[in-house]
């Protein structure tokens, strides 16, 4: 199958609602979640020029919505990928929901759909579904949340859902609501997205076995008359040399002991998430096999659920290892790095100027000062222009 190559990309970055740190897995250096920080973080991402960014959801984290709607009147141009929980949520109320934040945020909304694969925490939140009985009602959600939002009455007798005259009032300010991201490394995962996803995600797993993902979602998506365009969540760690990259790699989880690791991979274990078994399956919780694909580091799985991988290494190292994933259909990269304030600017200011990107990135206003930007020398004189970085890899 021939896979389209993405001739521009888009980047976002990570807002860490379920905390940051400079240490995995302690205490030690760790920061408050509080609106003084996820300000900072979000900011910098605006300013920088990323897309948008991730709000994570779950009972780890602050809620996902109430922070974006408390942050979009502090950025500009940032989108919030914020996620809709099928099973709990309603699909009407999630609507509704979606209708407002769209229109509020001024139409930079972005939707993660979220099915959720710990049983433990499904259990506390009220859901006692199977694997499969999570993803038909995922279905059925979505079948009833896009048709309120393309502005249809709903009436829907489902085996988990029943709506009567289901309508909103108010559109979102995009047609048809904001796009919809979903990831899942499942079968029936994949069938869902298929059928109802603009943006199939996957973790950060290497070039070919993302190249397989990618085939068998595109072909069940051709099946249904319908595109799917991709995108892949990954950690990042750049410095200015490999060695110095690599070095703070290191020292992300030289705080870890073996008790804690195994308590980690012990939780995970317990889910029933496809895609959490294919992480936990790059590195089986040993600290000896961790650089699972050139320059691609599986230690952030390590102790952290979801995406455990990170690309490790120069500008020009990882602006080649991104492209690669461009090459095998990856149109979209959401980021992250810890702590992420430092890193948003580590990526932002090292690697966004050498990508292709779909979003331009900002210009130095005019009416101020016009550079060369950085410390004054000597308190005298400007320092000089700094030398033409690197055209993007690839083609």
């Amino acid at each position: 199958m021939s896979i389209p190559t993405p001739d521009k990309i888009r980047v976002l970055w990570f807002l860490p609602t379920h905390g940051d740190s400079r240490y995995l897995g302690t205490a030690e250096g760790g920061r408050a979640v509080n609106m003084p920080y996820l300000r900072q973080v979000a900011q910098a991402a605006d300013s920088l020029g990323y897309f948008g960014v991730l709000l994570p959801t779950g009972r780890s984290c602050e809620d996902s919505w109430v922070t974006a709607a408390a942050l979009a009147s502090q950025t500009e141009k940032l989108r919030f990928l914020v996620a809709v929980r099928p099973g709990l949520q309603s699909p009407t109320l999630a609507a509704r929901m979606t209708a407002t934040l769209d229109r509020l945020s001024g139409g930079r909304l972005l939707i993660n759909v979220v099915t959720g694969g710990d049983p433990v925490e499904n259990a506390g939140d009220g859901i006692h579904l199977s694997h499969a009985e999570r993803y038909e009602v995922t279905e059925e959600f979505l079948n009833v949340y896009k048709a309120l939002l393309a502005g249809e009455t709903v009436n829907h007798h489902g085996k988990h859902l029943k709506i009567d005259e289901g309508k909103l009032l108010f559109d979102p300010l995009q047609k048809n609501g904001p796009p919809l991201y979903f990831g899942g490394s499942s079968d029936a995962a994949n069938k869902v997205a298929a059928r109802q996803i603009d943006k199939y995600l996957t973790w950060g797993e290497a070039p070919a076995q993302v190249r397989d993902k990618i085939a068998s979602v595109r072909r069940l998506a051709e099946a249904e008359g319908r595109e799917v365009s991709f995108g892949i969540r990954l950690h990042v760690i750049v410095r200015d040399t490999n060695a110095e990259a690599w070095q703070a790699a290191e020292q992300l989880i030289s705080r870890l002991d073996e008790a804690t690791i195994a308590k980690a991979q012990e939780t995970f274990a317990r889910m029933d998430s496809v895609g959490q078994a294919r992480m936990a399956a790059l590195h089986g919780g040993r600290r000896d096999r961790l650089e699972i694909s050139p320059n691609l580091w599986a230690g952030v799985g390590l102790v952290r659920g979801g995406a455990g991988t990170a690309l490790v290494g120069d500008a020009e190292t990882v602006t080649e290892r991104i492209d690669e994933y461009r090459r095998i259909g990856i149109d979209t990269f959401i980021l992250s790095g810890y702590p992420h304030l430092e890193e948003a600017y580590s990526f932002g200011e090292r690697v966004l100027p050498l990508l292709p990107l779909e979003h331009p990135l900002p210009q130095a206003s005019l009416a101020a000062n016009m550079g060369p930007f950085g410390e004054t020398v000597g308190n005298d004189y400007r320092p000089a222009q700094p030398a033409p970085r690197l055209a993007a890899a690839g083609g």
